[in-house]
């Protein structure tokens, strides 16, 4: 396959089960890290069963201070094929899982949507990403998805670049979402659980509340205000944090009081909130192939 999954548009040849020579250095099959239930996504996704999360291996982005550094920089993981991930589907919801989390599905989106074409589970299909999506690449996966996780990171280009190398960051992610919207206009919810819908996250980072404060402000201006927003406060050094002055803590109550006061101020009207407790490594799932 001759790549253009994500905004990078490597045009690399994935073949199937040979790493890459793209961004994402990954093949076409995906590359999986874990595969288990996940108590830790908002409420309404984790609900008391847990989310069926498949970590994928590899990331169209390079975030110096991500969790999963493991995974997503250092491609830790497991080759499937299609059949092996219909089954890891299907062993999940076996298991009670109330969605399907595709985690990080974004350089994997035409293995994905080749295998939710012949599967397509009995529950919500989530698509859990990092917000650098081809616009093309979310518009093929309409009647696949049924709720869309997309973070919103960064605002401005030079901080993108700086932090995931990704100067079109906000350009490409923001186009993503409208196309999200479009797909799941309106929020279905049944017994506490979205069936289908859009959340937007947004990680508030150290010394970087006017990220924040422009990303709310902005959908406050292209989004319905009934959109659900989650603030979160788990920021904690990871990766290559610590080479950068901002980034070697975690955020304080002011910071995060700041971006919430502006939510509201804003006249947004649908949220998740976190506790400064969520901000432990604890929460970091252990990737060791667990269900895969």
């Amino acid at each position: 396959m001759i790549c253009a999954a994500c905004p990078r548009a490597c045009h690399t040849d994935r073949e199937y089960d040979k790493p890459s020579h793209g961004f994402c250095k990954m093949p076409y099959n995906a590359v999986i890290a874990r595969a288990a239930l996940h108590m830790w996504e908002e409420p309404v996704i984790s609900g008391e069963n847990g989310s069926g999360a498949i970590f994928f291996s590899g990331c169209s982005l390079r975030c110096v201070f991500c969790q999963n550094y493991d995974i997503s920089h250092d491609g830790f993981g497991k080759s499937i094929s299609e059949e092996r991930f219909i089954d890891i589907m299907k062993e999940l919801v076996s298991k009670g899982a109330h969605n399907i989390n595709l985690v990080n599905p974004t350089h994997f989106v035409p293995f994905i949507r080749g295998a939710l074409e012949k599967y397509k589970p009995p529950v919500p299909v989530v698509y859990n990403t990092g917000g650098y999506d081809r616009v093309e690449s979310i518009k093929s996966l309409d009647g696949l998805v049924d709720i869309y996780l997309p973070d919103l990171k960064y605002y401005d280009a030079d901080v993108s670049a700086k932090y995931s190398a990704a100067p079109d960051y906000f350009e490409k992610a923001s186009e993503a979402v409208l196309e999200m919207r479009r797909q799941t206009e309106t929020d279905i919810f049944k017994d506490g659980l979205m069936q289908r819908g859009l959340i937007i996250r947004h990680l508030v980072l150290p010394g970087n509340t006017a990220q924040s404060v422009k990303i709310l402000k902005w959908i406050s201006e292209k989004l319905p205000c009934d959109t659900f927003v989650s603030i979160m406060s788990q920021y904690t050094p990871c990766g290559e944090a610590f080479k950068y002055k901002d980034l070697r803590r975690k955020i304080v109550s002011a910071e995060y009081d700041k971006v919430i006061n502006t939510f509201f101020d804003l006249g947004l009207k649908n949220g998740f909130m976190q506790e400064k407790t969520a901000a432990k490594t604890v929460f970091i799932p252990k990737f060791d192939l667990t269900g895969v």
